[in-house]
């Protein structure tokens, strides 16, 4: 992990969860977020951030000196505002109401997340 990178902590063992951060990967041209699974938990332990809460919900950290943490829905248009080809789908996040409906929305996967897409192992 580079000082200037935010880094996007997801779960490593949940298919659909493996399956967006790959999708971030390709999206990342310019390296500008790394991607750790919580369960690699030496790399997580410097976040500060808890288990429980990790094991819930993406969490996407900007580097210093900003630092913010986002989690759920609230780190996917920040996720899109750092890659400069797609920072454009992150617009529809400032419309009223669709913040909320997207924190319902990933509340309902992240529940469900397990069942979604499977066949994968922790890297």
């Amino acid at each position: 992990m580079r000082p200037d990178q935010a880094t996007l902590i997801y779960d490593g063992e949940c298919g659909f969860c493996r399956e967006a951060a790959d999708l971030v990967r390709r999206w990342d041209r310019e390296q500008r977020i790394a991607l750790v699974p919580f369960q690699d938990q030496t790399r997580v332990a410097t976040f500060g951030i808890p288990l429980p809460a990790l094991a819930a919900a993406m969490h996407l950290v900007l580097p210093p000196p900003d630092g913010r943490v986002f989690a759920g829905a609230d780190a996917a248009p920040e996720i899109l505002r750092l890659l400069p080809r797609r920072r454009w789908l992150a617009w529809p996040f400032r419309l009223p109401g669709v913040l909320p409906l997207a924190r319902r929305l990933y509340g309902w996967i992240a529940r469900r997340r397990r069942c979604l897409v499977r066949g994968y192992a922790a890297r």
